[in-house]
């Protein structure tokens, strides 16, 4: 059984983009998860321990930094890391990422292949 990953996103078009540039990585034993909101994700980051997830920024009822608070400083799961995705290049954004846990910080639109290469970095693939 290989690694999960998680994405995590409401809009529809960006998790497609995103499972479609680490497809690929399916043949390696990768199993991408899906999840459209925070509490998603939570229940499935509880559950499956995914050593890599995408995590939306702006999300309703939860948003992405609640999420990852929750996962790195409530239930400490370091080996859990977190992209934080992020429509907006903001320094306040980037700041509030650092303070909650965050692990790294991708901005939309992102490049496919930069996000595949961290992909497999954070895998060790």
């Amino acid at each position: 059984m290989g690694p999960k990953i998680l994405i995590v996103d409401d809009e529809p078009h960006i998790r497609l983009l995103i499972e479609q540039t680490l497809e690929d990585l399916e043949d390696h034993g990768v199993e991408l998860l899906l999840a459209t909101n925070g509490e998603e994700a939570l229940d499935i980051i509880q559950a499956e321990r995914p050593p890599l997830v995408f995590l939306d920024v702006m999300m309703p009822k939860i948003n992405g930094f609640e999420v990852c608070h929750t996962v790195k400083r409530e239930w400490e799961l370091h080996d859990v890391y977190v992209v934080m995705l992020t429509a907006k290049g903001q320094e306040s954004d980037r700041q509030k990422g650092e303070a909650v846990g965050a692990d790294t910080y991708v901005t939309k639109p992102f490049d496919p292949d930069e996000l595949l290469e961290l992909t497999e970095q954070v895998l060790g693939l």
